[in-house]
């Protein structure tokens, strides 16, 4: 059986970060290949048209063999982002192709997960993976759900897409933190200024 993982977010922009801790959890659960999923109009967040953020996503990580993008949140006619809809799809995608998905998440969303929409639903259709995130631990008892997920430990940096918006807001350098490729994209079609 094929195992893939899900790794869904807004990658508003994807960073290096992304790539570092998707190839951390494939290599420690021997995953077949990672799965990005950007988000088409995630309902708890703002960010900017899908579409540019498909196509940063598609330079961060498409020139890894272990690494797929997806477009299956964005070419959702409403681009509504429901992860338990995404599982559902994918399931119906792979139904012929005996594959296991692996819901990768961080702590601070697995906090949120009674905000989701079916979050118990999120169980049936995958294994949920849930990554270390800082400031978050793994002990809290009164995480809801806690005891159905797998914790994992991955490197963490201190890399967020949020730092990354604001530094190109205040005209200074991305380099290093962003794939060349997206750091050049952003630029071109001026993002984030």
């Amino acid at each position: 059986m094929k195992k893939y993982g899900i790794f869904g977010g807004t990658f508003n922009p994807p960073h290096i970060a992304h790539s570092i801790v998707a190839e951390n959890v494939r290599q420690q659960l021997n995953l077949d290949k990672i799965i990005f999923i950007p988000s088409g109009n995630p309902p708890l967040k703002n960010s900017i048209p899908a579409e540019h953020r498909l196509a940063m996503a598609k330079l961060a990580f498409g020139n890894n063999k272990n690494f797929e993008v997806s477009e299956i949140e964005i070419d959702r006619p409403d681009k509504k982002s429901f992860t338990v809809n995404t599982l559902q799809m994918l399931q119906k995608k792979y139904i012929n192709d005996q594959v296991e998905l692996f819901l990768i998440v961080g702590i601070d969303n697995l906090i949120d997960f009674p905000k989701w929409k079916e979050p118990e639903k999120l169980f049936e259709l995958s294994e949920v993976v849930v990554i270390n995130r800082p400031n978050f631990s793994d002990t809290d008892s009164k995480i809801e759900f806690s005891s159905k997920v797998k914790f994992l430990t991955v490197p963490f940096l201190e890399i967020s897409s949020s730092s990354i918006r604001q530094l190109v807001s205040d005209n200074r350098s991305i380099h290093y933190l962003v794939n060349p490729d997206v750091e050049k994209y952003i630029a071109d079609h001026k993002l984030y200024i």
